[in-house]
Order: structure tokens, then C-alpha cells, then sequence
């Protein structure tokens, strides 16, 4: 989801039940409190047995993965490929982005390191992670470009340096592991300036407060990071960007569809009187679970019983990996002003 929130006179005047709220947005935001708060508690009282006890990332978690991580992925396909309309607007797009990453992992896994790749991957994994949630604060925050562009820029490779630092900490040497920490620290204190400074720059208090939203986001993964609280540094950015994605998904779908549905799904979900706004979460939740839970177990198989051999995890890295990547790629314009998804989607305080 990168969205920059510009208002336009379609988006003014289209006739929608349910719009994004600004001020839902910015509650998820109280997920860096409660992490500190739990960061805090653990330190005092109880010894660091939440630090001790927690996995080095959410994603070790398959609970976590089918609630926060990959839920938001299936729903953002399923709005491409079962709206015939997108899907025949954006083809050739996803066709081709299909073809080079294919290319790029088949030529890439033979010249590249794992680490080089991990990176690469990484790097934008970060970068939509940011993109989204500082172009939805855009929005209401109204700064220059440039300023903007600072921000985002520090942000995300603040970002990188501090994912890396989580994600390769075992492969890295004692000193490496204290260069990124230095260079995100330095990263994060130039971001934290640069803020104060664009501060008077935001025209009203609600931008003001979700433009230090996001910094805090950056700077409380930072903390976390340093502290090695490696598991609660990537929950907060993770959670704070998979539910803004979902209600923005659960807003478009329910206005496209609440008056005459227009793919099989709805039409299905309006015959068993289904209500229309839980119908997204319902089957990309439902399919989150079972790809994840049994979808390597069930395609082995089938390979084994059709060729006779194993293939690991094509499903959960394979599959699951293609439309990770393929979500980063497509949210990059399928939700920019003029595209068909945003005569859907309008907005309010």
C-alpha cells in the first residue's frame, strides 16, 4: 500500500458507504507505547524472560503469519486478479514483473551471495513498509517535497541498516554488527532533527502528531534493535503497516461491492447473505491459513506422488516469496490518484 493522500474532486464527490479514517490510522500507532511498555516491564520485573522467550523475528511465529503477515498479501491479489477490470488494466505490468523476477532469482541465486540477496530483498521489504505509511501522512502533513523526500529517504535506510542488523545478526562479526548499529543510530538521530525541523512546516496538530507517528516508528524499532528486543522492533513497524493496508482493502472492496457485487466472490457472498465487509478477511484469512499450515505439506504430495521426488517449501518461501514481491511491486501504483482502485476509496478525520 503506497499511497500518497492528495484529495482530488473525484474522490470528493464519489458516492462511498465507508471511507478511511485518518484518526483509525493513527491509533495503530499505539502499538510503540505498548511495546516500550512491555520492553520496560520485562527489564524491571521480570528478568527479560519475554526477551529471552520471544523469537528473533514475528514471522518465526506461523500465528503471526497468518494474522499480521500474510493475510494483507493474499487480500491485496485477490482484489487484482478477481476484479477482471484491474487485472486487464494491469497486466502487462504483472506480467512482465512475473517474468523478471523469475529471471532475476534464476540468474541472481547462481552470481549472487545469500546475503547480497537477503539485502536486496530487504531493502524493499523496507522501503514499502515506509513508503506507505509516510505517503498516507502525506497526506494531512502537507510538507514540501523535499522535505517529504528527507524524511522518507532517512527513514528507510535507517530502516535497512536496523533490519539487517536483526535478520543477519548471527552472520555478522562482532564489528560489523557495531558499524550498523552506529550507522542506524546516526540515521536516526539526523531523522529525529530532521522532524523538529519540518515541524512548523505541518499546518495543523493531527499532521503534526502523525508525522512524529512515523518517526517514532523508525526510532522505537531502533530502540527495540539496541536493546535486543529483536521480536517486539519488527512487530511494531509489521503490525502498524499490515492493518493500515487491510482497512484500506476492507473500505475499497465493501464500496465496490455493497451495491451490485461485480466478481464471483460477492456475488456468491450476497446469494448466502454473507455481509460484503467481512468477506475479504474471511478468505484471505482462510487462505493465509491454509497455505501456510499445510501448503508445503499437501504440494509435496502431489509432487511425490506424480514425479516421485520432494520439493521443500515451495509453497511457503516459493509461492507465498512471488507474492510478497509481486505485492511490494503492484501497491507502487495501483492505489496512486487515477488509478481504478481509488474511485473506491475516500477519506475522512
Amino acid at each position: 500500500m503506497v499511497a500518497q493522500i492528495l484529495e482530488t474532486k473525484e474522490q470528493q464527490t464519489a458516492v462511498n458507504n465507508l471511507s478511511v479514517s485518518f484518526r483509525l490510522l493513527l491509533a495503530l500507532y499505539a502499538i510503540i507505547p505498548f511495546c516500550l511498555f512491555l520492553q520496560l516491564i520485562d527489564t524491571q520485573f521480570f528478568n527479560h524472560y519475554l526477551q529471552q522467550s520471544l523469537p528473533t523475528s514475528p514471522t518465526h511465529f506461523i500465528l503471526f503469519q497468518i494474522l499480521f503477515g500474510t493475510p494483507h498479501i493474499v487480500a491485496s491479489a485477490i482484489i487484482l486478479t478477481t476484479n477482471t477490470e484491474y487485472f486487464k488494466f494491469y497486466q502487462f505490468k504483472v506480467i512482465t514483473m512475473t517474468i523478471a523476477l523469475a529471471v532475476f532469482f534464476a540468474v541472481g541465486s547462481q552470481l549472487l551471495s545469500y546475503r547480497v540477496l537477503y539485502i536486496m530483498v530487504a531493502s524493499w521489504t523496507v522501503f514499502h513498509v515506509l513508503k506507505q505509511q509516510y505517503g498516507i501522512a502525506r497526506g494531512v502533513c502537507r510538507l514540501p517535497s523535499w522535505a517529504f523526500y528527507l524524511q522518507l529517504g532517512l527513514a528507510v535506510v535507517a530502516g535497512i541498516f536496523i533490519y539487517i542488523g536483526i535478520f543477519l545478526n548471527k552472520s555478522l562479526d562482532a564489528q560489523q554488527a557495531e558499524w550498523i548499529k552506529n550507522i542506524s543510530g546516526i540515521l536516526c538521530v539526523a531523522l529525529f532533527f530532521v522532524t523538529v525541523l519540518c515541524h512548523r512546516m505541518v499546518p495543523s496538530l493531527f499532521g503534526q502528531i502523525f508525522m512524529w507517528a512515523n518517526t517514532f516508528l523508525v526510532l522505537s524499532s531502533f530502540y527495540l534493535y539496541v536493546q535486543q528486543y529483536y521480536f517486539l522492533a519488527i512487530l511494531v513497524p509489521r503490525l502498524v503497516h499490515d492493518t493500515t493496508a487491510y482497512i484500506f482493502y476492507v473500505v475499497h472492496d465493501y464500496n465496490r461491492h455493497h451495491e451490485k457485487p461485480k466478481t464471483f466472490l460477492y456475488q456468491w457472498a450476497k446469494k448466502v447473505r454473507i455481509p460484503i465487509v467481512i468477506v475479504l478477511p474471511v478468505v484471505s484469512f482462510a487462505l493465509a491459513f491454509v497455505l501456510q499450515a499445510y501448503g508445503d505439506y499437501y504440494f509435496n504430495i502431489l509432487v511425490e506422488l506424480f514425479f516421485g521426488t520432494e520439493i521443500h517449501k515451495v509453497i511457503s518461501l516459493g509461492f507465498l516469496g512471488y507474492l510478497g514481491l509481486m505485492h511490494y511491486y503492484t501497491e507502487a501504483f495501483t492505489w496512486k490518484n487515477g488509478s481504478p482502485y481509488r474511485r473506491y476509496i475516500s477519506f475522512s478525520k
